[in-house]
């Protein structure tokens, strides 16, 4: 399991595949109490990074200019700071 600093790295598959296997250790409920806590932590931020991962695409999309036909023409450039 990554670390929080790891998880910055991460892409949004390697976050969706480690959030899902703390999701599967945490549902066989064989990890003991401190431990379950500590990756429900880590899922928690897991999620958040997939969250933000998912919110950069979606504004990248709706970055996209359409023309008067719906088609897109151009696109403008993503200013991720802003997002």
């Amino acid at each position: 399991m990554g670390t929080a600093s790891d998880i910055a790295s991460f892409s949004f598959e390697e976050a969706l595949k480690e959030l899902e296997n703390v999701v599967r250790r945490l549902e066989s409920g064989d990890a003991p109490l401190d431990e379950s806590i500590e990756l429900y932590a880590m899922g928690d931020k897991l999620r958040a990074h997939c969250q933000s991962r998912l919110d950069a695409a979606q504004a990248r999309i709706e970055a996209i200019v359409a023309d008067r036909d719906g088609k897109p023409q151009s696109l403008r450039p993503f200013d991720e700071s802003a997002a």
